[in-house]
């Protein structure tokens, strides 16, 4: 069973988190609270105060 092509315009794509406005609202909630939303963003900010807590007395 071969799988069909997906021909895709270079530039052109759609999301539909971005479409019902839930990525502008993590946006302004990180903003405003100072905690980020992304797993990335979330780990490092854990990471930066755990270690602060643990050498920094």
């Amino acid at each position: 069973m071969a799988r069909e092509k997906i021909i895709r315009i270079p530039g052109v794509s759609f999301s539909w988190k971005r479409a019902l406005g839930i990525t502008q609202a993590k946006q302004i909630f990180a903003r405003q609270t100072g905690i980020p939303t992304s797993k990335a963003g979330l780990g490092r900010k854990l990471g930066k105060v755990l270690l602060k807590v643990l050498f920094c007395k």
